[in-house]
């Protein structure tokens, strides 16, 4: 790995800089990818993290072993600033989750990208993204995401 393969790229969401390492690849739902011995293993992105805040409850409505579908409903996910459903970022064969995480998902806030890792699956990567395109990507929904916690504050 180079210097600069090993220095992550950082986007700034208003004065929080998120990093995205550049040895993983991010799917466009915010979660990271890595490759480890064949299977790919999913966390969330320190973009997806910072909108969270503090999760604190994580519950998964499939088996290990399952085939998933892009974006099929996966499980749910809460945290200090929102309740969500979690979707499968890509089609697949789920192969194993972080059983860790059930216990104390903690895990998911201070060490996202090792840690706090998701689950894992055996995917087709093509789809993909590199940290660079991902950084673009975030440009676009920046904008959008922003106007969403602005309207939660004037609530």
């Amino acid at each position: 790995m180079t210097a600069g393969e090993a220095t992550p790229l950082e986007f700034m969401m208003g004065e929080y800089r998120a990093e995205f390492p550049r040895d993983r690849r991010y799917a466009r739902n915010h979660m990271w990818a890595q490759e480890i011995e064949g299977v790919w293993r999913f966390g969330f992105t320190a973009y997806a993290v910072r909108l969270l805040q503090d999760v604190y409850f994580l519950d998964w409505t499939v088996e290990e072993g399952a085939r998933l579908r892009a974006s099929q409903e996966i499980g749910s996910i809460e945290s200090k600033k929102a309740e969500s459903d979690l979707y499968a970022p890509l089609a697949g064969d789920l192969t194993r989750f972080n059983e860790a995480l059930l216990e104390d998902p903690s895990a998911i806030n201070v060490d996202k990208y090792g840690a706090g890792w998701l689950f894992e699956m055996r995917i087709d990567p093509s789809s993909l993204l590199k940290a660079e395109a991902y950084i673009e990507h975030l440009e676009a929904v920046w904008v959008i995401a922003q106007r969403t916690i602005k309207g939660q504050m004037n609530e």
